[in-house]
């Protein structure tokens, strides 16, 4: 068994690229109204949130994310197979680990899409840098 070498740069932007995909997602250029309408959140909660525990928190778990697709992905991949490990990373792991939960909690289809959209997106992009970037 080989040991796994990351590629740190790569890492790092991949996790950035997460985050700022997510800032854009849930933006009011995109679904704010919605994801927050579908999540219950009024916009007076949201401003009352701490931002920067949720924001480190958030870039932090981008991170993680980042080095475990790195390696799972590996050292030897290609753009396509980032892409691909990726998209199937999200959309069989995540979105229907989310779908399961959003079933229990009787949450809508719509929340679904909106917060599934983004994971299985982002996980793409980051599986496309780290494929592509040796």
């Amino acid at each position: 068994m080989e040991p796994v070498h990351f590629n740190f740069a790569a890492i790092f932007v991949a996790a950035l690229l997460s985050f700022a995909l997510g800032g854009l997602w849930y933006s009011p250029l995109l679904f704010a109204r919605a994801w927050m309408n579908e999540a219950g959140l009024s916009e007076q909660k949201t401003r009352d949130a701490p931002m920067g525990r949720i924001f480190g928190l958030a870039g932090l778990a981008s991170l993680v994310t980042a080095f475990n697709l790195a390696a799972f992905i590996g050292p030897k991949a290609s753009l396509g197979f980032g892409l691909f490990a990726g998209a199937a990373a999200a959309i069989g792991w995540v979105a229907m680990s989310l779908g399961v939960i959003y079933l229990f909690e009787q949450r809508s289809l719509k929340l679904w899409l909106i917060n599934s959209g983004y994971q299985v997106l982002a996980y793409t992009l980051m599986g496309g840098v780290l494929g592509i970037w040796k």
